[in-house]
């Protein structure tokens, strides 16, 4: 009988911190905005927001995350757009306040010429890398190539042959 009510403890500890077994205590969803009235607009706050990194998530523009964070600057974004804010004032805005790194597209400077040009020496190295392996890999198989074209035709006869153990020269 204990056994039983230890197995019904532990089974009811698990589904109980299991995700989507406690629905109840479930956060509530972001809540949504009305549309604005001008579809132009929206679709300005949309892309806007796909450009701004969140910086909770950091793997998600603000326009995918549903952090807290995210849905109050997916705001300010929709604020500004209405109050007549170009794209360019929106974007140094979320600068001003959050640092280069809220834009997925960050602008070319000092601080982030390893980030722009990474992917090139990478790509380049690999390259060179790749090359250099080829060239081994010729040059081995030539000097096999070489080395089997100098060997004498009577010792590649004799090892090329077969013959029963019995009638090889001692």
């Amino acid at each position: 009988m204990r056994d039983r009510l230890v197995c019904t403890y532990l089974l009811a500890q698990v589904l109980n911190g299991m995700p989507g077994a406690r629905a109840a205590e479930a956060p509530a969803p972001p809540p949504q905005h009305a549309a604005l009235p001008d579809t132009v607009l929206e679709d300005r706050v949309h892309a806007l927001a796909a450009e701004l990194r969140c910086l909770v998530c950091q793997n998600q523009s603000v326009a995918d995350s549903h952090a807290p964070l995210a849905v109050q600057l997916r705001e300010v974004v929709r604020s500004q757009v209405v109050a007549g804010a170009t794209d360019q004032q929106v974007r140094d805005f979320m600068v001003q306040r959050y640092g280069a790194f809220v834009l997925y597209r960050p602008p070319v400077q000092a601080t982030t010429l390893a980030l722009w040009g990474g992917p090139v020496a990478m790509l380049l190295l690999a390259m060179t890398g790749l090359a250099v392996a080829v060239r081994a890999r010729r040059l081995r198989d030539d000097e096999l190539a070489e080395g089997a074209a100098a060997m004498p035709s009577s010792f590649e006869d004799e090892a090329t042959s077969v013959r029963p153990r019995h009638e090889r020269p001692a």
